[in-house]
């Protein structure tokens, strides 16, 4: 057997790196980069028994027998071996595969959702077995990504990164070369990347797609490359003062949304829908909020009249839980970008007052919303759980301290499917055993 370690590739700095797009960004000209657009089809799909292979029939039947899902979801994993933090990342990829060792059934996690930052500090495919490969290559399941800024971030920046959409995924000079070789290859396939781990490629359509599995559907969509903030579209460019638009990104994500959300009004779907998407619409600390993203998002949903359940983010380096109430609405938005990347970033609020904390400067008064941010943890790495049943919506957050061996959340927030109104959770019936 070969010696894993010789596949390691100690991490330069990139101090010159992001001095040349610290310097692009003062002059305006750090932009954000095209990607490829699906072809074919307004809104692709991946279904999870086409992800399991030959068994994947077996496990959607498995599922739907249940009467529920589970899976896990966090971003921002990619720790650098320049660094001795990167056990941080180790150890919260360990305590998720305790989740495998389940009395019930039932409550095995079926796959992993990333929240993007796969691989820092710029998608190089040289340390894709480090920062994923080798930190997952337990993980008994498969996981599905969305790119997030640092996933597409090229630097130096080439004259041409990524302005052909029909560029080939191992194009190096291409903007998310390294996450179209290990995410969006048309079958399963060995990555380079992955040296001699056995895990393959995953066969996601691209880097927005909708996650499609019994009791749940994902909506995942890229944000782009920017530090901040969030850019889905060509919408105005908020360096510009409103008067520039991003000419080069395509609005191709504004439809995707619309047909996934009319797709679910229109077959009438029971279950929880998640989007997920790697800027958050509200944070707060080094990273800012997305809100003209968010604006975006909240018009389709208006137009088609299909609002998420819970929308999940990474970028962030901590652990943020907001809830945004519309009429008798209320939903979550979950950051968690603390999955192992350091280090954790402290929240720019006086973390001496109690949750939940009002945040009017968060609401929109032309929709009459309310935003509160319910909690918080600056101070853990960790990874959401997230339950799925006919009626209800669970995410749980899991610190890494806390051991392997304890099941117990340190937050959690429950959402009815059929009103999507926050309520205490009702657990299934599970005999007690006398030990």
């Amino acid at each position: 057997m070969q010696d894993p370690t010789q596949f390691k590739t100690p991490h330069a700095s990139d101090s010159n790196a992001y001095k040349e797009l610290d310097q692009l960004t003062k002059l305006h000209q750090f932009n954000p980069l095209p990607f490829r657009v699906v072809r074919g089809t307004a809104e692709p799909v991946l279904t999870l028994a086409a992800a399991y292979g030959s068994t994947g029939g077996k496990v959607e039947q498995t599922i739907q027998q249940a009467g529920q899902i589970v899976f896990h979801a966090a971003g921002d994993t990619g720790a650098t071996t320049a660094k001795p933090a990167l056990q941080d990342e180790y150890n919260v990829v360990d305590k998720m595969i305790a989740d495998f060792d389940e009395k019930d059934d039932t409550a095995v996690p079926r796959f992993y959702f990333h929240l993007g930052d796969v691989v820092y500090s710029f998608g190089e495919h040289t340390y894709y077995y480090d920062q994923f490969y080798d930190a997952f290559r337990n993980y008994p399941a498969p996981i599905f990504a969305i790119p997030g800024n640092h996933d597409g971030l090229v630097a130096p920046v080439p004259p041409a990164a990524g302005q052909t959409g029909n560029a080939t995924p191992g194009d190096p000079s291409l903007s998310l070369s390294g996450f179209y070789a290990n995410f969006c290859t048309p079958q399963f396939q060995h990555s380079t990347d992955a040296a001699g781990i056995a895990r393959t490629t995953m066969i996601q359509p691209g880097v927005y797609f909708t996650l499609e599995a019994p009791l749940v559907r994902i909506l995942g969509i890229y944000s782009n490359m920017l530090e901040n903030p969030g850019v889905i579209s060509s919408t105005q460019d908020p360096t510009k003062n409103g008067k520039a638009k991003f000419a080069n990104i395509p609005d191709v994500q504004l439809d995707y949304l619309t047909a996934a959300l009319t797709r679910v009004k229109q077959e009438k779907f029971k279950g929880a829908v998640i989007l997920a998407v790697h800027h958050p619409p509200y944070t707060f600390g080094k990273h800012v909020t997305s809100l003209v993203m968010l604006k975006e998002i909240d018009a389709i949903c208006d137009k088609v009249g299909v609002w998420p359940h819970a929308v999940f983010s990474g970028h962030a380096h901590n652990y943020q839980r907001f809830t945004r109430t519309l009429g008798k609405r209320q939903i979550p938005y979950v950051v968690c970008g603390n999955g192992g990347h350091p280090p954790l970033q402290k929240i720019s609020l006086d973390t001496t007052l109690r949750t939940p904390i009002a945040m009017p400067g968060f609401e929109q008064p032309e929709r009459g919303d309310s935003v509160t941010l319910d909690n918080y943890d600056f101070k853990s790495f960790g990874y959401l759980r997230v339950i799925v049943d006919s009626t209800q919506l669970r995410v749980e957050f899991h610190p890494e301290g806390d051991g392997v061996t304890t099941k117990t959340p340190d937050d959690f927030v429950t959402v009815l499917l059929a009103d999507g109104t926050l309520v205490h959770y009702t657990p299934p019936s599970v005999p007690i055993q006398n030990q």
